[in-house]
């Protein structure tokens, strides 16, 4: 047990509180914070159910709930691009890259 009323430098107390684990990569220590937030995220979940419960009228609206899952549809959702587009972009990239190499070729 460290004293903390003694007059020890703030460094030698660093020291002493944060042993050194030998085989923790960043990947192994990444992981360990990731389940860390996971359980604390839980956690305010919870907390926030509890409050809203215990005092219905913070719960946010209806319509803002509703937002939220939006938000989340449209960061899902990919986006598609019919053949006949997919072949106007390709027909225009070939042009690009053809009119570089040409001015590429005049520089030389």
């Amino acid at each position: 047990m460290v004293d903390f009323d003694s007059h020890v430098p703030l460094i030698s107390l660093l020291s002493i509180t944060m042993p050194k684990i030998p085989n923790l990569t960043a990947d192994h220590l990444r992981e360990l914070a990731r389940t860390g937030a996971e359980v604390t995220l839980r956690r305010l979940r919870a907390e926030i159910v509890a409050i809203e419960r215990a005092f219905p009228e913070l719960r946010l609206p209806a319509g803002r709930r509703a937002l939220r899952k939006s938000f989340k549809q449209v960061q899902t959702r990919t986006r598609t691009i019919s053949a006949e587009a997919r072949k106007a972009v390709s027909a225009r990239m070939k042009r690009y890259w053809a009119e570089r190499r040409k001015a590429q070729a005049r520089v030389k």
